[in-house]
């Protein structure tokens, strides 16, 4: 019969189908008593007519309704109404293990923890009686709780309903193993026994071959028993032994090989005898998995062997065990350390911002962003045994570096940034997803193992939360007094935990635990960032251009031990390792000393300036032409000022680090810049003092000074909101009070003073790319949007007379005029070339006085040398020689 939505069943109200079952049709229903969501699966007619097979399983009902375990379904009710049988039963959200098993074999640890939960559940049932009789991908749901088996007890009944069917009655030939059909879908995970009718001897046995077939399947992510037809699959099942799964996935540990081959004997007395030993042989796997690469024996299956010839046999018995404990004591020697490195093609510059590189769980792919001229536009993938790099399709950036790259736990997926927006992309195929919106992705995020992904939206706010099927962040953390943000986030095993790096006015960035139980936080490292927990019981974090270790309990939240340099010159966010002790980090020379300076004049003719290469950025011309303030981001970024007539390069700053993103005042004796806490500074330009705050901001980074008013008296800057990204800012000298110039839901940056003041430009994604607009100044009043085809770092003609921006590679001028009214002429491009674009649209070149030329910054010889990523295969055996962990 037909059901439909609103229908009833008992005191049972249908909301809606949700798909065929083993036995029937399976429906979504509100249980009106107990308001609770269930599912109830309606009983096809050919079981329910028969009276004494419908007596049978309300029997049995009843004693699966007792079973309470937590990765069983359980079965509520049972009724009949109307003529129509039904069950109730828990109501599940997730996927079936067939489902997931679509995607490819599941990792190593997940394998360990369903293949003992499914036991343990069998291990309860078979105590109870019941067999399954149909253990499949299909009756087996996974959810972020774990497994739920499905149809417990009720393919007995099934299998019961119609004569069994026997070897030599199948037909020879038939349909695809992949045609629909409960045989097709059944017989891959059918016991010899069960395959030749043998229903005498179908028992708890049966559903441990059962049970192996899944097992090898899950690790493998192929079938124990494949075939053509329906003749073929039998023929396997009967006669042939799959592969060993470790010639399939390497990282499988001998001894679970050994463990499935045993569920998976032809005869049943060869098997595990009880579902018990089976639970106790998987658990001491998993909780030896150091050792569980030696081929050790499992825990007994059976005592009926100590019953026949016991005495006779004690002493071969001794002998071996001896023989045993001498080989599993031997010294066992460590794996070799090997080190490489990988030369990324011609034309490709590794992107510099943010964490540029990933590689996967298994440490098999690597993942690297990467464009032309230091600016990053894509990811790229190789595998690390092969020579093939490709580009992974729409992981394009957006004038931005560092796009991110962070591996799903099952290495299937890969997170990154781009856009403004937190997007998945499946390593399989197809276009990426959307997952949130994170204003701009300057950190790297973590996915945690519970379905959920932590990341930091730029330096401001607490560490956000999204779940990896998309939807509306929220908070992960809490900021504390004086802390003004969280980044760096990286999940602890178990999902239980997470790493962070806490920002905080004054004070250098520290690491941090927190519990995600309890909500208790536990300070770990007072001056260090981008956290990382290694399975060798290790936190290793970056501190100045060090590489740190230190040993580390993950229960308990604690550094156990000294910290102690690894690696020198790895930059932060630059390394990643995989849970088998692959590094890959790119060292740091590799990302400094990349960039020169050149005059470029409005036809595109280069003239280069002799000052010395380095990592530069937002170079900015004194108003008299003489001098070029410049930050240089390297080991210790600091401001540099370089004198165009002298050809000499001389530091101005000296207190803290991270003095970055200069601008001169009118007069040009001062220079303003970010400092290491997030204040804008300034400081007089020949270096007679030193710094002095212009702002207190309670926000992390990216506080970026735009440009004066020309009479001095008003900065225009960029802040970070953690609600709405970036936002503009203006700050009056007369009272320091910084006053929101454009403040919305889009990213607003690189405010610039007409040279008139009485507007100002910027660049705005509220289109959905990047455009440039002008306002007046103070306002109020509307917008002009200049640009037409995109556009990113506005500045103006000294002279007053046109606006320059940039749109990819190419320099655009637009006539301006101010007065009376404001109006714009028709873009027009003066030049194009492979110049540095910043991630942040600030312009990262800058105008001569008379408004002729432009400084822009370029590649220099020495980057054109290929980039390189350095590799260390079992990276983890020389960290624990380093840094011994010892008894925690």
């Amino acid at each position: 019969m037909a059901i439909f939505p609103g229908q009833r069943l008992g005191p049972h109200e249908i909301l809606s189908a949700i798909g065929a079952g083993g036995m029937g049709e399976v429906y979504k229903a509100r249980d009106t008593r107990l308001d609770r969501i269930v599912a109830i699966k309606v009983l096809p007619a050919h079981l329910a007519d028969r009276a004494d097979l419908r007596e049978r399983f309300e029997r049995e009902a009843r004693t699966i309704a007792s079973l309470n375990h937590p990765h069983i379904c359980t079965l509520y009710d049972i009724g009949h109404q109307d003529g129509t049988d039904f069950l109730v039963m828990e109501y599940l959200e997730g996927e079936t293990l067939a489902q997931r098993l679509l995607k490819g074999p599941l990792p190593l640890e997940q394998v360990m923890q369903y293949a003992v939960e499914i036991a343990d559940a069998l291990d309860k049932a078979h105590r109870k009686g019941i067999t399954h009789r149909d253990l499949k991908p299909g009756n087996i749901m996974v959810s972020k709780a774990g497994t739920k088996l499905l149809d417990f007890g009720l393919a007995k009944l099934r299998q019961e309903a119609a004569p069994p069917v026997r070897f030599s009655e199948l037909p020879t030939a038939g349909p695809a193993v992949t045609a629909e059909g409960a045989i097709l879908g059944t017989l891959q995970y059918m016991a010899p026994e069960q395959v030749e009718g043998k229903t005498d001897q179908i028992d708890a046995r049966t559903d441990i071959f059962a049970f192996g077939v899944v097992v090898y399947e899950m690790a493998t992510g192929k079938r124990a028993f494949a075939g053509q037809s329906q003749a073929s699959v039998i023929t396997a099942i009967m006669s042939s032994d799959p592969a060993p799964m470790s010639s399939l996935q390497p990282m499988t540990p001998p001894a679970l090989d050994r463990v499935v081959r045993k569920c998976l004997a032809k005869e049943p007395d060869d098997r595990w005898q009880t579902a018990r030993d089976l639970t106790d042989g998987l658990k001491w796997i998993a909780e030896g998995s150091s050792q569980a690469g030696a081929v050790v024996s499992p825990p007994p299956a059976s005592k009926n062997w100590l019953k026949t010839g016991l005495w006779a046999a004690a002493g071969l018995a001794a002998c071996a065990i001896v023989a045993l404990t001498v080989w599993i004591l031997r010294p066992i020697a460590p794996k070799p350390v090997t080190r490489f490195a990988i030369s990324l093609p011609p034309g490709q510059r590794l992107g510099t911002g943010g964490g540029a590189i990933a590689i996967s769980p298994d440490g098999k792919r690597l993942v690297y962003a990467a464009g032309p001229s230091n600016l990053t536009t894509q990811l790229y993938i190789r595998a690390l045994d092969g020579l093939e790099t490709r580009p992974i399709p729409g992981t394009e950036g957006q004038g931005g570096v560092g796009l991110n790259p962070f591996f799903s736990p099952d290495g299937q997926w890969l997170g990154f940034s781009a856009g403004g927006e937190l997007k998945k992309v499946s390593l399989t195929g197809g276009a990426p997803v959307n997952l949130a919106d994170i204003n701009q992705g300057g950190f790297r995020a973590s996915w945690g193992s519970q379905g959920m992904i932590g990341f930091a939206s730029g330096n401001a706010g607490p560490i956000q939360q999204v779940s990896d099927t998309g939807g509306t962040p929220r908070p992960l953390t809490h900021l504390e007094k004086g802390e003004s943000g969280h980044r760096w986030p990286e999940f602890l095993p178990g999902g239980k935990g997470v790493l962070f790096a806490v920002v905080s006015t004054g004070a250098p960035t520290k690491l941090v635990a927190q519990s995600l139980t309890t909500g208790e936080r536990r300070d770990l490292i007072q001056s260090g960032n981008f956290p990382r927990y290694a399975p060798s019981g290790h936190l290793v974090y970056v501190q100045g251009a060090n590489l740190m270790a230190a040993p580390f309990d993950p229960q308990r939240l604690a550094i156990t031990g000294a910290a102690v340099p690894v690696i020198e010159g790895v930059p932060p966010g630059q390394y990643s390792f995989s849970s088998n002790g692959s590094l890959v980090y790119i060292p740091g020379s590799a990302l400094l000393a990349q960039l020169k300076l050149v005059w470029v004049d409005r036809k595109g003719a280069e003239q280069p300036v002799p000052a010395p290469a380095h990592n530069y950025v937002l170079p900015r011309v004194s108003p008299d032409g003489k001098r070029v303030a410049a930050g240089i981001e390297e080991a210790d970024s600091q401001i540099w000022l370089y004198d165009l007539g002298r050809d000499t390069l001389t530091r101005l700053t000296f207190e803290g680090g991270d003095n970055i993103d200069p601008l001169w005042t009118p007069d040009g004796k001062r220079i303003v810049f970010k400092g290491a806490q997030n204040q804008l500074l300034w400081q007089p330009a020949d270096g007679s003092v030193g710094a002095e705050a212009l702002t207190s901001s309670k926000l992390a980074g990216n506080n970026v000074p735009g440009s004066w008013s020309p009479d001095g008296r008003v900065l225009a800057f960029m802040e970070i909101n953690p609600d709405t990204g970036f936002d503009v800012y203006t700050l009056p000298l007369k009272d320091r009070k910084p006053q929101p110039f454009v403040h919305t839901p889009a990213n607003e940056t690189a405010p610039r003073f007409s040279p008139d003041g009485h507007f100002i430009a910027y660049a705005s994604n509220e289109s959905g790319r990047f455009e440039i607009y002008v306002r007046p100044y103070p306002g109020p009043g509307g917008k002009w949007q200049i640009s037409t085809e995109g556009g990113t770092e506005p500045a103006w003609n000294p002279k007053g007379r046109e606006l320059f921006y940039r749109s990819g590679n190419k320099m655009i001028a637009v006539d301006i005029t101010t007065q009376a009214t404001f109006s714009a002429g028709k873009p027009r491009m003066l030049f194009e070339g492979a110049y540095v674009l910043s991630p942040r649209s600030f312009p990262d070149y800058d105008v001569s006085p008379d408004g002729q030329r432009f400084l822009m910054l370029k590649a220099s010889e020495q980057a054109q040398a290929p980039a390189q990523i350095n590799v260390v295969l079992n990276w983890f055996e020389e960290l624990k020689q380093k840094v011994p962990v010892g008894k925690q």
